[in-house]
Formats: structure tokens, C-alpha cells, sequence
């Protein structure tokens, strides 16, 4: 794993949707209630990376009580459609789940979505690894025009 050291800045010349989706483990005993959502998202990963084609560009995890999945996207449209997808993993995982939540308050979920237009988005990494945007966008030395948070979003 590379670290980039140094004040890094991640910029692209498009806008992008970020998507945070997780669970919540409401009952830590009832894993077989909420293992199944685990594990259903953790099949949706490896099919939204073999066809970038679905607009999918990258995410982070963490784990604890509250998973949570920062995920990045071409556009509120392709998001929208891979989750209507027939043939996609999540469909049939949002249809199970539905259906378990009803008999069960054992495991949450939830979603937020933000749609970004180009112009708008701001970041930092200082000795970091590719992490979150760095992912998406193309790293570049925070120097410069791109010294301060107001120079990253356009100001002055």
C-alpha cells in the first residue's frame, strides 16, 4: 500500500453521487437475522466492481454496531438503476430483507444519498494511502491553486 506523503488533493472533472448504505445490529444475538444482510452486501461489492459499465467508482467500510459503506457513482442514475436491476444482487437482497423485517427487529438498514455536481467537491489527505475520493479522483499535490479548502472548491 502506497502512502502518499505530503498534503494530497483528489480532483476529477465531473461531479459524482455518494451513497451511504449500512445496517444496524439492533440484536447481537440474533445473527441469524442479521448475518444474512452482511453477507448480501458483501455480494454486491464484487458484482458492482466486474462491470463498471454500472457507474459503480469505489467505497470505504467500517464495521461496528452500525456498518456503514461510503460508496462513490457515475451519476443518481446509475445508482437507480443497479438498484432496480432484476438481474443485480440487490434486488433480491432488498426483497429478502423486507420480508425478514416484518417478523423481526433484529438488524436495520438504511441509506443517504447525495448527488454532487462538479465544482463541489473538496478534500484533503495528508500521508494517507488512496482512501475515499483519493480513490475516484486523480491525486494531485495540494499546492498551489489547491492550498486552501476555499482554492479546492473554486473560491479565491
Amino acid at each position: 500500500m502506497t502512502i502518499y506523503t505530503g498534503r494530497m488533493t483528489s480532483i476529477t472533472d465531473d461531479g459524482v453521487v455518494v451513497f451511504l448504505i449500512g445496517m444496524r445490529i439492533n440484536k447481537f444475538l440474533a445473527v441469524n437475522k442479521w448475518l444474512p444482510v452482511f453477507l448480501a452486501m458483501g455480494r454486491m461489492l464484487p458484482e458492482l466492481y466486474k462491470n463498471p459499465q454500472l457507474g459503480f467508482k469505489s467505497y470505504e467500510m467500517w464495521f461496528s454496531r452500525t456498518l456503514i459503506l461510503v460508496q462513490y457513482w457515475e451519476s443518481s442514475e446509475k445508482l437507480l438503476a443497479y438498484a432496480k436491476a432484476k438481474d443485480s444482487e440487490h434486488l433480491p437482497a432488498w426483497r429478502a430483507f423486507n420480508k425478514a423485517a416484518q417478523a423481526s427487529d433484529a438488524v436495520g438498514i438504511w441509506h443517504e444519498t447525495y448527488v454532487v455536481p462538479k465544482g463541489n467537491i473538496e478534500n484533503m489527505y495528508v500521508n494517507m494511502p488512496q482512501f475515499g475520493f483519493g480513490k475516484v479522483g486523480e491525486l494531485v499535490p495540494a499546492a498551489g491553486n489547491r492550498t486552501s479548502a476555499k482554492q479546492r472548491l473554486g473560491g479565491n
